[in-house]
């Protein structure tokens, strides 16, 4: 089954939501020019009314060390994500399993990135917008991305109404969804979430349906 990301999650009302929807990881994002940015409390608030079994994620844009620290100092996540120009030795030092994005900027040298972070958990691919890391609600050239041996998660303007087509053309292991379910920036709608995991999980019945003929 494909795994589900609700990334840019702000409230714990969102986070119930988030889980009764189903989705399998929780994102908050702590880079604050993003209009889905949390503070600490904020964020305990979240990562407390979010299921024991969903994974909470925490999204940094090059960030400095002391400002991961102070993070993980008053909240217990469970995996961090960096979304910038971080290098591996920056994201292996905080003892925690690490998602590493990689902006699909033209010229990107995948290959590199993937060769530097060896170590990273999980790859996350997204679109790239030269004024802002992520959350664009763009999506790029899906046969751009590599074949790839390590887990990685398809981000980029995935909605309800497109998630099952990347599915079904490249397969990803993992989906991330931030605007794609909101009503507004930051604003997390309850009805776009459970559709968009509906549309996952029926892109999953077809793809193993068409594999048993």
């Amino acid at each position: 089954m494909t795994r589900v990301k609700i990334c840019g999650v702000c409230s714990a009302a969102m986070a119930e939501q988030a889980c009764a929807a189903g989705a399998d990881a929780i994102g908050l994002v702590f880079y604050p020019k993003s209009s889905r940015a949390v503070s600490t409390s904020e964020a305990l608030s979240v990562i407390n009314a979010t299921h024991a079994l969903v994974t909470t994620v925490g999204l940094f844009v090059d960030p400095s060390v002391d400002e991961v620290l102070a993070v993980l100092e008053s909240c217990p996540l469970d995996c961090l994500q960096f979304h910038g120009s971080e290098s591996a030795d920056f994201c292996e030092q905080f003892a925690r399993p690490y998602i590493k994005a990689i902006s699909m900027r033209p010229g990107v040298d995948i290959p590199a990135a993937l060769a530097e972070h060896q170590n990273a958990r999980s790859f996350l691919f997204d679109a790239w917008r030269p004024d802002a890391p992520g959350g664009t609600g763009d999506t790029f050239a899906w046969e751009r991305l590599p074949k790839m041996q390590q887990p990685w998660i398809l981000a980029g303007g995935l909605t309800a109404d497109n998630v099952g087509k990347a599915i079904a053309q490249v397969s990803p292991p993992a989906v991330d969804v931030s605007g794609g379910v909101e009503s507004s920036p930051g604003v997390k709608d309850s009805k776009r979430m459970r559709q968009f995991v509906d549309a996952v999980r029926e892109a999953d019945k077809r793809k193993h349906e068409d594999a048993a003929i």
